[in-house]
């Protein structure tokens, strides 16, 4: 597919704005229209801009926090979306097979691959919505943004986040979940960390959601309820082993449950909390919430 108008939309704080420059004009000789984020409008605003000015390619340069602002406004159209990942985790460019840490190899990415359309996430909450390209949830994952040093983030990357799940875990306690799934009645469940999401694989090819998938049409959710040492080696385990690497050898076809990791799918889930937990949409930190609902939007996204 031929590139007739090329937009970039780049956050200024995440890469070298010569090196971007000179990386766009190797690849992409006739040139792109460029949006800057701020720290104001991260990049809805840019991207909005972009398919206004007639863009059919909008190239994301910065972390998922760009990704994501970019991709909320391309879902739904023909306009394509590219990833030039310059962030801690790359998430959604990790699942796509992005190149990491190379401008012109990520650029190349989006000139040579074939378009593809993928499921788009949407989650409300406190009378907000916001569009997701990679998890949602809250527990151990969200507090670790909110424990995680900003400098050490800087210096040491995503390792930061091993330094501060030990603090994070003495932070999340068991909460009461009214959790709906799809048309199904409401249940009662316990837990203290919960993740919804549209595609699965951390840093290190970790699949913390074994069986999420870009284009299924549906999200995955990964409940732990994990109380004491014992079942905390467990759920590592089932992580690890049973979802990792067991299965990257052959073994389970789909993700297994345990006494303290639970493993669903889902078109809609609808969550509502006893207490206020630490929530985040993909990567960001939002803040406290009691309730919400994630729905995904199948093929709403072309990526390349």
């Amino acid at each position: 597919m031929t590139i007739s108008k090329l937009g970039v939309v780049w956050n200024p704080s995440k890469v070298d704005e010569e090196a971007l420059r000179a990386a766009v004009t190797a690849v992409f000789p006739h040139g792109a229209e460029w949006w800057e984020t701020t720290v104001d409008d991260p990049g809805r605003g840019s991207a909005q801009s972009a398919v206004d000015a007639g863009c059919d390619v909008v190239v994301a340069v910065g972390g998922d926090g760009t990704v994501r602002a970019v991709a909320e406004v391309l879902a739904g159209t023909d306009v394509a979306l590219g990833i030039v990942p310059q962030g801690t985790g790359n998430l959604l460019a990790r699942n796509l097979g992005v190149p990491l840490d190379d401008l012109v190899g990520a650029l190349e990415h989006v000139r040579d691959a074939e378009p593809r359309r993928i499921d788009i996430g949407w989650v409300e909450f406190d009378g907000e919505k916001r569009a997701f390209t990679v998890m949602v949830g809250f527990g151990v994952d969200a507090q670790m943004l909110v424990e995680t040093d900003s400098d050490l983030k800087d210096r040491a990357g995503w390792l930061a986040y091993v330094e501060a799940m030990g603090r994070a875990l003495a932070g999340t306690e068991m909460t009461d979940i009214a959790l709906t799934l799809d048309d199904d009645e409401e249940q009662e469940v316990r837990g203290h960390t919960m993740i919804v999401g549209n595609c699965g694989m951390l840093q290190g090819g970790i699949r913390l959601l074994p069986d999420a998938v870009l284009d299924d049409g549906q999200l995955d959710l990964l409940l732990v309820s994990a109380d004491g040492a014992l079942q905390w080696l467990d759920t590592v385990r089932s992580v690890v082993w049973d979802n990792g690497i067991r299965r990257m050898l052959g073994g389970a076809t789909e993700a297994v449950s345990t006494e303290s990791t639970r493993h669903v799918a889902a078109q809609r889930i609808a969550v509502r909390l006893a207490a206020p937990q630490q929530f985040e949409v993909d990567g960001e930190e939002i803040g406290e919430v009691s309730a919400f609902t994630a729905s995904v939007q199948p093929g709403a996204l072309t990526v390349r």
